[in-house]
């Protein structure tokens, strides 16, 4: 994201595309909660009505059935013997709405109040009304068709608990008795309502309940009596015009409801939708929970309500967010423009136009009054690069005074090297000459005189002795041979020793003669393989003193013994025809310390013995003859050095 104007528009609208939505989301989620909130409450609400309804209809019975036990006309019913009994209770239950009535006395009462408390309430002078169930043969017994009315199919239901029941044949009713204390008579008056298909007492209930639109209109509100988890009177519709009775409830809310007394407040699918549902356990005279009364309201216009108010909030924050992005891009003008005019003048800046500058950007606020730093700087800049410029040509002038001066300084120390050049080689031929002055010269002389005596001596009886005479002679040649070698090697000066073509085959052979000395005190053997080679374009005594030298320092890295390898072959560098010379020993190697400074001055591994410039002069003689000297370690031991010269007909840098 490199565009300050994304940036900033991101960082501006981040508020409203994050923490907008997230309270825009919380907002929703607590106003969802508080809107269940009131729709749980509202069905509460809606709960307690129809509970106070039932609750006034047991009430009502009981006053009602109360009234007939103490009222004149019953009285005279008794008094005729039970002639007008008849009439009078059909007339009763008509007009109070009773499915059932009739009197006890106080005999057969004494009996009956052993199976119902409401009865033997009565007794003891206390007009009750309690739900009850009647068994099938309880309702058999009284008058009517109550048992065919009670009888209800069972409908399979998915959710509910398990059962092998195929009817429910028992009915639930509101049971009333009175106390009758008349002169003469003592007994009970019994009288009851039953609930089951009662869809007058539950349309009436749904209508008191849900008098208002909002939650009952068009059949949206509902009302259920259960016996134990049965409806057995309800206005919940399983088709158009067919009443869910028969069908059961969930075994969730059946465990909640009437496995543990609690009232349900919570949405529960009814039949075939989901409601907005109360269910409140009933209990029997006995204190058994016996079934459960129910209202609730569809809870699909609600949810099609807050989805609606979903989409208009989500609508609004989308066209809020639509119409502050324009806003923004406007009201930022002020400082997208400069930053844009910034950025424009600092790339030609980089680009080497020293004169760039933003110039006034129209306003006046921080981004103004930055450009306009911005342009200081720059002044600045410009200003200090010709004050370097001119230092820079100062400066220039004063290199070349400097060089001038290195280049006086860099002759003297070549004149300076040249004579260690020669100091080097002079102590090396002193050794030398030293070494053949008392191991040559003087045995020498003694040798050649004595034979010279026995060749006098014998005379003609030398004949038996000329092979072995002629031996020394020839051995004598030879030493004289090597004392000539050295003497060229200590004053190169008198044999020819300019730049020119050199064989470095026979050199090399006259340098293991030189050094064939050091080799014979030990147990070293020397291996030579000289390929045909071009002569190479260097001074004879230089190229003597670098194969000396490296020879030298083999032997003295393998001691006593070993084997020490000189080979010379045809080499290209670079397209460069040359000669390769290589010297290889047997010795313990170099360290990876002592190779980073094997050819550096006054270098040595010998302490005391040497003045560590041999190897720093050899490379000198060969870079300044055009080639080139290295060392590195064999991989089977010992070290290897390898020199590369150019050859004879290739002209030196």
């Amino acid at each position: 994201m490199k565009s300050v104007r994304l940036r900033l528009l991101v960082l501006v609208l981040a508020p409203f595309a994050v923490l907008m939505p997230l309270m825009l989301m919380l907002g929703m989620t607590r106003w969802t909660a508080d809107y269940d909130e009131l729709l749980i409450a509202n069905v509460e609400s809606d709960l307690r009505i129809a509970e106070q309804y039932l609750s006034r209809l047991m009430t009502e019975t009981r006053d009602d059935l109360a009234g007939v036990a103490e009222s004149a006309e019953f009285a005279r019913v008794l008094a005729d013997e039970g002639a007008a009994a008849g009439p009078f209770f059909h007339q009763k239950r008509e007009a109070l709405g009773l499915d059932f009535l009739y009197y006890l006395p106080a005999t057969a009462a004494r009996d009956t109040a052993i199976r119902w408390p409401v009865v033997a309430q009565a007794l003891d002078g206390i007009a009750l009304a309690e739900i009850d169930i009647f068994d099938p043969e309880t309702l058999t017994g009284l008058p009517g068709t109550l048992a065919e009315r009670a009888r209800i199919e069972l409908i399979p239901t998915d959710a509910a608990v398990p059962t092998d029941r195929a009817v429910e044949d028992r009915g639930m009713v509101v049971h009333s008795a009175a106390p009758v204390r008349l002169d003469g008579f003592d007994g009970v008056l019994v009288g009851g309502i039953l609930l089951n298909r009662n869809l007058d007492f539950i349309d009436r209930v749904n209508a008191l309940v849900y008098l208002n639109a909002i939650t009952g209109g068009d059949r949206q509100g509902t009302a259920t009596l259960f016996l134990d988890d049965v409806r057995i009177s309800t206005n919940v519709r399983l088709f158009e015009d067919v009443r869910a009775l028969g069908t059961r409830v969930s075994a969730v809310v059946r465990n909640s409801v009437l496995g543990q007394g609690e009232t349900w407040l919570a949405r529960a699918f009814v039949v075939n939708d989901w409601y907005i549902s109360g269910y409140l356990p009933l209990t029997d005279s006995f204190g058994e929970r016996v079934g459960m009364l129910y209202v609730g309201f569809i809870e699909a216009p609600f949810t099609a309500e807050k989805r609606a108010a979903y989409l208009w909030m989500l609508g609004a924050f989308a066209l809020v967010v639509a119409a502050s992005v324009p806003v923004f891009l406007w009201q930022a003008r002020s400082i997208f423009a400069p930053l844009e005019r910034m950025t424009q003048t600092m790339r030609k800046v980089g680009e080497g136009d020293l004169s760039a500058r933003n110039g006034d950007v129209g306003w006046r606020d921080e981004i103004g009054q930055v450009s306009g730093h911005l342009d200081d700087l720059l002044d600045q800049v410009q200003d200090r690069d010709a004050r370097l410029r001119a230092w820079a040509e100062e400066l220039n002038q004063r290199v070349e005074e400097r060089t001038g001066e290195l280049r006086e300084a860099n002759a003297k120390l070549e004149e300076t090297f040249r004579q260690l050049v020669m100091s080097e080689k002079l102590a090396s031929i002193g050794e030398i000459t030293a070494g053949v002055a008392h191991e040559i010269n003087n045995p020498v002389a003694v040798i050649q005189g004595n034979v010279d005596v026995i060749r006098m001596t014998l005379g003609e009886a030398a004949a038996p002795l000329k092979t072995e005479l002629d031996l020394i002679d020839r051995q004598v040649g030879r030493i004289g041979e090597i004392v000539g070698k050295l003497l060229q090697f200590a004053r190169p000066d008198e044999y020819s020793d300019e730049i020119g073509q050199v064989d470095p085959v026979p050199l090399v052979r006259d340098c293991l003669v030189l050094v064939d000395h050091l080799l014979s005190r030990t147990e070293i053997i020397a291996l030579t393989q000289f390929g045909t080679v071009p002569p190479v374009r260097i001074a004879a005594g230089e190229l003597q003193q670098v194969v000396i030298n490296l020879v030298t320092n083999a032997v003295q890295a393998m001691g006593k013994e070993g084997q020490l390898a000189l080979t010379l072959r045809q080499e290209d560098r670079d397209g460069i025809p040359g000669v390769a010379l290589t010297v290889a020993d047997t010795g313990a190697g170099l360290p990876d310390a002592v190779l980073e400074h094997l050819f550096d001055p006054f270098f040595t591994t010998k302490r005391g013995e040497g003045t560590g410039l041999g190897l720093s002069i050899s490379q000198t003689l060969i870079q300044r003859a055009g080639g080139i000297i290295t060392a590195r370690n064999r991989p089977e031991g010992g070290a290897l050095f390898h020199v590369w010269l150019p050859a004879g007909g290739e002209e030196r840098d």
